[in-house]
């Protein structure tokens, strides 16, 4: 019983699945970030390319 009561008291695991989840959502933030400006720096060194030529 002491076991049962040991265990349905340690938190340590949803600490580590909270930070888990902060984690994803940080590294999903970064990606469309990433992909915004890959685009519009895709888009302007066309254009400077483009205007080189």
């Amino acid at each position: 019983m002491r076991i049962v009561i040991a265990f349905t008291a340690d938190e340590s695991a949803a600490t580590a699945i909270e930070y888990g989840l902060i984690a994803a959502g940080i590294a999903v933030g970064i990606i469309s970030v990433v992909q915004g400006l890959g685009s519009t720096l895709n888009t302007t060194f066309s254009s400077i390319s483009a205007s080189l030529k």
